[in-house]
Formats: structure tokens, C-alpha cells, sequence
């Protein structure tokens, strides 16, 4: 089959690093891509938010099934666009979008569904949000209604911190703060079937020890040895479906991934938040342990069929990802760097080790340079979490991007404890 891809970031690499690799595919186009996809896909530049320029180039190029990853194009109805020209999409409707494009709209679909989540309130005044900091106290937690790339939530003891985000966004939620760890669980969906991913962990704060701002995600692993094994069913009962099914209830069902940000509490599982895309950095250790074929499973979703599918295959070992971004990310990024070192991980580190690009270009001169501020995502697999750290770090040693910065506590935790527990027994 045909496959375009819109997007160009690490996780748009990351599908057609799949998609690549899948013996079903036979063509395989990126729009507009970025250095690394160009490996892999054939580039297209195009505006990723025009569902009409983006819907004639999947005509034009006889695509069979359209994948688009980004946030922005889905709340724009780039799916739409394409659909309205017969063509298979995977990713939901503009308006099933809603669901990450508004937190408002996602507590009222939580809310008619029974689904668990933090007490929270809708804020459009001063007044109301200063009512609802008051209401719960620190720590603070205040998200940005719409769209924010991941960077428009602040966790914060500081209650003019808080407020100050607040003013600053036109509609905000003020939620209660969620104790215990996140969870990122993936979910592919037709709008009636739905089948989970294996569930993952990412660290959102720029630095060691989850200190410094809020990123879009600076590394990521799975599976998470620490966690119930009843968990993925458990979330399916009580978040997935009945979240799938409150939206068919209402004419507008999602069709494409459903992802659920998770805070596994002292009260139980609590939704913290939903996408309608693949997360990034969580999709590209996820995707490194899938075996079922990737372009059948998407076509399925994007087709009703998810039903007829049989149960998916995964790897019985592990994936880290360690996300490399450049100076002074995440807030005013410097691009135009280059990147050195690549060559010597597909050298010597593959197949295990591999470089997903983010925000990277060629030059003139074929060079690959920095183009945003999560630049690279180093991911490796292994038998167990410990080696795929390892050979991840051992990756990220051999790339030189100058002033650029990494966590180095990538899984670390859940590697020690998982060796600790496997000594112990």
C-alpha cells in the first residue's frame, strides 16, 4: 500500500521508521518530513495545516492510507479534508479532536462517561481563577485550554506562578493536583473497537531529577516493570472504552490513537489528560517494541475494522529513548547547529541503537543542523531496560551538537529497581 505521512517530527520518523520496515508498504512519502525521514520516506513540502493542499497532495500521489501525526492538522480537520476525498485516514475528525484540542471538552466527555479524573474547574475571569486557586491549594495545577505543544500545563507551590499562567491563556482548567506516577497508555481506535498499545513513561521536565520547566518530553521507556499487571485492562474498562463510546454516543466518534496521560494515585487511576495523536518521546519506544505490522493495524483503524484484526505481537525485552535538545530549550531554542556523529551510531550501534530526528534540516552542503528544540531521539532496545539504557547512552556519547543538553536519568529508576527485584526473587 501507499502511505503518506504528515509531520516532521521524531514521532513522524518514528512511524515511517516502522512503516519502512513493514513488507506491506510500498510506498512510503513524508510531508514535510525532516533529515532523518528523508532516509526512509520520500519528502513532499506542503503546509501541514491546509487540509485541501494536504488532501490534493494525497491524490496526486495515489495514497492508499494517510497517517497524520501532528496535533494542529487534526484540530484543523486536515482528516477531514482527506476523507472528503475517499481516501483512508488515520487520526480523528476535527471535531472527535476536540479531545485534546479543548481540556474543557475533555472533562465534559469524562464527566458523561463516568471516566476518573481530577476535580476541576473552567476559568475565563480573574475571578474565577483566583475562586478556584483557593478552592485547591498547592501544588497548583493550571492548563492552558487549547493547544500548547506539551509546554502549556505548570505544576507550581506558588500561587502568583499559577495565576500568572492563568491570566496569561484566554480559558484555562485549575484542576486538583494528582499524586503517584504518569503513565502514557496508546490506544488505536475505528470508533467502536478499541485496541491498547503496551503502556510507557516519559519525563516532561527539562532536567535530572525532574527539576527545571515543563517540556514536550525529554526521553521516554517501556514496559514499566513497577506497574500492575491488570493495569492496561483496568484502563480500558474504566477510561478507553467508555471514552469511545460517550463519543459515538454523540455523533462525532474518534477514529485514529487515543492516548491517556495517567496518574496511577492513592484513590486509583485518574485520567490526566487526553490526545488524539501518538505522544512524543512515548511513541518511539513503543513502536521499537511492536511486532504486528504497523500499516495493517492503522489501515484497520482508519477502515472499521480494528475488530477482525488478531491480537498484537510485542518484543518481550525493552526501549529507552533519550531525547537530545538544543540550547536553551524549552524556551527560545537556538537552531542551525550542526550535528555530528550520526554515521557512528548507524555504524556501530544499530540495529539496537538508532537516531530519530525532531527538528533537523540539511543544508546546502547535505550537512544535518538543528531546526527546533527537541533536536534528536536516541532510542535502543535491549533484553531488559537496563542494556537498552545502556545502549542508548552509548548513542547519545557518539553525537556532538554544540551547546545542545540531555537528561541523564532516562529510566534509570525503573532499571534499578526491576535488577533489584530480579536479585531479590
Amino acid at each position: 500500500m501507499k502511505v503518506l505521512v504528515i509531520g516532521g517530527g521524531a514521532r513522524e520518523h518514528a512511524l515511517c521508521r516502522s512503516l519502512s520496515l513493514d513488507s506491506d508498504v510500498t510506498a512510503l512519502h513524508c510531508a514535510p518530513g525532516n533529515a532523518g525521514i528523508a532516509e526512509v520516506a520520500e519528502l513532499h513540502p506542503v503546509d501541514a495545516l491546509d487540509g485541501a493542499a494536504v488532501a490534493e497532495l494525497a491524490v496526486s500521489l495515489q495514497a492508499e492510507l494517510v497517517v497524520v501525526g501532528p496535533e494542529a492538522p487534526l484540530v484543523a480537520g486536515v482528516a477531514d479534508a482527506v476523507r472528503a476525498r475517499g481516501i483512508p485516514v488515520f487520526g480523528p475528525s476535527a471535531e472527535a479532536a476536540q479531545l485534546e484540542g479543548s481540556k474543557a471538552f475533555a472533562k465534559d466527555v469524562m464527566a458523561a462517561a463516568g471516566v476518573p479524573t481530577a476535580r476541576s474547574y473552567v476559568c475565563t475571569t480573574p475571578a474565577e481563577i483566583d475562586e478556584a486557586l483557593d478552592a485547591f491549594g498547592a501544588p497548583y495545577v493550571v492548563k492552558d485550554d487549547g493547544l500548547a505543544a506539551g509546554k502549556g500545563v505548570v505544576v507550581t507551590d506558588d500561587v502568583e506562578t499559577a495565576r500568572a499562567h492563568a491570566l496569561a491563556c484566554d480559558r484555562v482548567v485549575i484542576e486538583e493536583f494528582l499524586d503517584g506516577p504518569e503513565v502514557s497508555l496508546f490506544a488505536i481506535t475505528d470508533g467502536e473497537t478499541v485496541v491498547p498499545l503496551q503502556p510507557a513513561q516519559d519525563f516532561k521536565r527539562a532536567l535530572d531529577g525532574d527539576a527545571g520547566p515543563n517540556t514536550g518530553g525529554m526521553g521516554a521507556y517501556s514496559p514499566l516493570p513497577w506497574a500492575d499487571p491488570k493495569l492496561v485492562d483496568e484502563v480500558m474498562q474504566s477510561v478507553l472504552q467508555p471514552t469511545v463510546d460517550e463519543l459515538r454516543r454523540r455523533g462525532t466518534p474518534f477514529s485514529g490513537l487515543l492516548y491517556a496521560g495517567l496518574a496511577i494515585t492513592s484513590r486509583g487511576v485518574r485520567v490526566i489528560e487526553f490526545n488524539a495523536r501518538f505522544g512524543d518521546p512515548e511513541t518511539q519506544v513503543v513502536l521499537a517494541r511492536l511486532k504486528t505490522p504497523l500499516a495493517g493495524l492503522l489501515m484497520a483503524s482508519a477502515t472499521g475494522n480494528l475488530a477482525a484484526l488478531p491480537p498484537l505481537r510485542w518484543s518481550d525485552g525493552a526501549a529507552v529513548t533519550v531525547v537530545i535538545a538544543s540550547h536553551n530549550y524549552p524556551d527560545a531554542p537556538r537552531t542551525g547547529d550542526p550535528i555530528t556523529g550520526l554515521d557512528a551510531v548507524a555504524g556501530q550501534d544499530a540495529p539496537e541503537a538508532y537516531v530519530l530526528h525532531a527538528g533537523t534540516r540539511n543544508d546546502a552542503d547535505g550537512r544535518v543542523l538543528s531546526a527546533g528544540g527537541r533536536v534528536l531521539s536516541v532510542t535502543a532496545t535491549g533484553s531488559d531496560l537496563a542494556i537498552a539504557r545502556e545502549r542508548a547512552y552509548t548513542a547519545v556519547g557518539r553525537i556532538s551538537l554544540e551547546g545542545s543538553h540531555h537528561r541523564t536519568d532516562i529510566a534509570a529508576k525503573a532499571a534499578a529497581d526491576a535488577k533489584a527485584a530480579e536479585q531479590a526473587g
